[in-house]
């Protein structure tokens, strides 16, 4: 199947195969036993420790709703953080305006006129967002449900400070029709903003992961922690390596507010911090995996793929080799 052509009553089908036991031709290239044990329907609970994936590990290819559960069955990924995007176009959002490719990985600056274009679609998305009805999140739950997929969080870009309070709640109440347990968003500088989107939360009963980089330090959430229960981590343990850090006195002092944790290779910042293909960076991926194992952790370890693709290769085969990285490291 042409994932790029898929669409939604050959992905219905594809998925009636795979219920039936019948593992999807891009899987077997892959091997996994959990895929075949569970009936054509992916497994990435290693020993206790839920493997995830961000969609954003796919921004290199087609991006659908349906698509993105098409790479987590390839992948035999049986959770992810799912991006707003696909969430949004499948829930009949505005459609965003044409952009300027980027050169070399960056975006050209807009025009005047794309400027005004994007305040505009700005506008209409706070409003859609603020009466969209929530039956066709649930629906998107259940087309992932029934895949073998569950959603754990959810990222759109709707948690900024230019967003409405309205835009705010909508994020909570998607995720929790989503099944989601967190949204997630980048951790403001701004102790108001975090205050305001944990007030927020704690209406919803949905938490907020916030999300570092590296500004990442083993105090950058308490802020945020004593301001709203509500308020959470969604740690990044290579920007934490590659912002000079070990991870794993962190993870152990404050496993309890981890909601969920990305997880990539890079080099350390002495090292130059560059990602890397995981096993060769200075990320000790393997040690932090058997420690949630060893110490039943409860929160997703989230797959975010961002090293540099081979050209003899694409992100969803690259995502299935760090999958079967974590199954082996689990595997003891």
């Amino acid at each position: 199947m042409n994932n790029q052509d898929i669409s939604r009553r050959q992905f219905l089908s594809a998925a009636a195969f795979a219920a039936a036991g019948v593992a999807l031709s891009s899987r077997s290239a892959f091997g996994a036993p959990a895929f075949i044990k569970n009936l054509g329907k992916p497994n990435s609970m290693f020993n206790g420790v839920q493997i995830g994936v961000i969609s954003y590990s796919w921004r290199s290819m087609p991006g659908s709703a349906e698509q993105i559960l098409q790479y987590c069955v390839d992948c035999n990924i049986s959770a992810i953080e799912l991006m707003g995007n696909a969430a949004e176009e499948f829930a009949g959002a505005p459609p965003a305006p044409p952009r300027n490719p980027g050169q070399g990985g960056q975006r050209q600056p807009l025009t005047p006129e794309q400027e005004a274009a994007q305040a505009e679609y700005s506008k209409k998305m706070a409003a859609w967002r603020a009466s969209v009805p929530m039956k066709k999140f649930e629906q998107l739950r259940k087309m992932y449900k029934d895949a073998g997929v569950s959603i754990y969080a959810y990222k759109p870009n709707a948690l900024g400070e230019k967003n409405t309070d309205a835009e705010i709640d909508y994020t909570f109440r998607a995720a929790k029709a989503l099944g989601a347990s967190h949204a997630t968003v980048e951790l403001p500088g701004n102790a108001a903003q975090s205050k305001r989107l944990g007030d927020i939360a704690a209406r919803n009963k949905v938490y907020v992961g916030y999300h570092g980089h590296l500004q990442q330090t083993f105090t950058a959430w308490d802020e945020a922690l004593k301001q709203s229960p509500y308020n959470a981590m969604n740690f990044d343990m290579g920007h934490y390596v590659a912002a000079g850090f070990d991870p794993i006195p962190l993870i152990e002092a404050k496993h309890k507010h981890i909601v969920s944790m990305h997880t990539k290779d890079r080099k350390s910042k002495e090292n130059g911090g560059e990602n890397m293909p995981w096993g060769q960076g200075d990320t000790p991926i393997v040690e932090v995996l058997q420690l949630m194992q060893k110490n039943k952790y409860k929160f997703p370890a989230t797959i975010e793929l961002e090293y540099e693709i081979p050209a003899v290769s694409d992100a969803v085969k690259e995502t299935a080799k760090c999958v079967e990285y974590a199954r082996k490291a689990l595997s003891v």
